[in-house]
């Protein structure tokens, strides 16, 4: 496995160098990524959570958050694009039985699918957002979604929807190519522009039986640890996105301070700073302040994704106790991301100015927009008030929960 993740580790840094050189001009035309998604492909990388063994060389997921964080460094976008995918490639272990799973994920790696969709399940009743009639042989699907990833380029949807029959919520498999299927491309996003997303409208789709992955369990009551696992796993690679797009950001403002003409000193410096990049000591401090909250959030996400490929190859024998470890970890990792990223994305516009990064040519604003539009839809305060009862009380965070 070591050299495997060798090769993962060189797969993705060579991609990861390709996507950065053309990031700034593929952002501002935003166009559905389907260049992007042929460079993963030709990657290999969308089936590298594929389970080890003769019909496939996989990962593990630290493995996968480390490559949606190298991707994210260089295009925060397709990192979150892959993100989800990686996410939704577990639905069926997660909410499936062995043969589901067994089934989905063959004929995943044999297509080379490219996944988009959720499985949250929005709905307040059997009849809003998706919803699944019952037919002979499955269901048709209708309704409208909306969804952050992946939809425009997907090769499937992986979608949770309520059936109006029984209330339940499945989770289930759609050719985004059927006639009753209709994509909107969210052309207008502030940031994240080419992640794929848009708003799907779904009119009398089948859903045959084989086509549904498995179920979403209904209450705290009916959760096993493990299913929990799911939107934690999309949380903590999410939280790689934007960890990579700090980094991204800070990288690309360090090349561009040490590429600037030498600013003379203030009369108070030290005289061994006059002749380096930067020379004004403020700078070297500022730079200082946003190295050590990048260190400390890659810190708290590693220590994350550790806890979480813990739990998922503990399978369905996790405890609650460490499932809860883990929900912990991960909402550290999520409120600490958030932060470093919107801080650093707009710091290092201020270090940069000087350097002429403002007038668009360098494209460090995608990074700040980019952050904006990953973190917009979460809550730090959510997180850290679960953190703070977890380890005051010993309170255990709900075992389902909104992403």
């Amino acid at each position: 496995m070591v050299a495997d993740e060798a090769i993962w580790a060189r797969v993705t840094r060579e991609l990861a160098d390709d996507l950065a050189v053309d990031a700034p001009a593929r952002d501002r035309a935003g166009k559905p990524p389907f260049d992007e998604v042929s460079r993963l492909r030709e990657a290999g990388l969308p089936a590298l959570l594929t389970p080890p063994g003769p019909a496939g060389r996989g990962a593990h997921w630290r493995t996968a958050c480390s490559v949606v964080r190298e991707i994210s460094a260089a295009d925060g976008s397709i990192g979150e694009l892959l993100a989800h995918h990686y996410a939704l490639s577990w639905s069926a272990r997660f909410f499936g039985s062995p043969e589901k799973r067994d089934a989905f994920e063959s004929r995943a790696v044999a297509e080379q699918w490219l996944l988009g969709g959720s499985t949250h399940v929005e709905a307040k009743d059997a009849w809003s957002g998706l919803t699944l009639t019952p037919v002979r042989g499955g269901y048709v699907l209708d309704g409208r979604g909306g969804f952050r990833a992946g939809v425009t380029v997907a090769d499937r949807l992986v979608l949770g929807a309520t059936c109006r029959a029984t209330r339940e919520h499945l989770i289930v498999l759609v050719d985004p190519d059927h006639t009753g299927v209709r994509t909107d491309t969210a052309n207008d996003r502030l940031g994240q522009r080419l992640s794929g997303a848009g708003d799907v409208d779904f009119d009398h789709v089948p859903v045959s039986a084989d086509q549904v992955l498995g179920a979403l369990p209904r209450d705290e009551h009916t959760a096993s640890p493990f299913t929990s696992l799911a939107p934690l796993a999309l949380s903590l690679l999410l939280a790689h996105v934007g960890l990579g797009i700090a980094e991204g950001a800070l990288a690309e403002a360090r090349d561009i301070s040490r590429g600037a003409p030498l600013a003379r000193p203030p009369a108070s410096a030290r005289e061994e700073y006059a002749d380096r990049p930067g020379g004004d000591p403020y700078v070297l401090l500022a730079y200082g302040e946003l190295a050590t909250a990048a260190h400390t959030a890659a810190a708290v996400t590693e220590r994350a994704a550790e806890a979480l490929a813990r739990g998922l190859l503990a399978g369905p024998q996790l405890g609650v106790d460490d499932r809860a470890d883990i929900a912990v970890r991960v909402a550290a990792a999520e409120a600490v991301t958030s932060r470093s990223a919107t801080h650093i994305t707009a710091r290092v516009l201020e270090l940069t100015d000087d350097a002429g990064a403002l007038d668009g040519g360098a494209g460090l604003d995608r990074f700040w927009r980019d952050a904006h539009a990953l973190t917009a839809g979460t809550s730090s305060a959510h997180r850290l008030r679960d953190i703070g009862d977890h380890y005051l009380n010993g309170t255990h965070p709900r075992l389902t929960r909104d992403t």
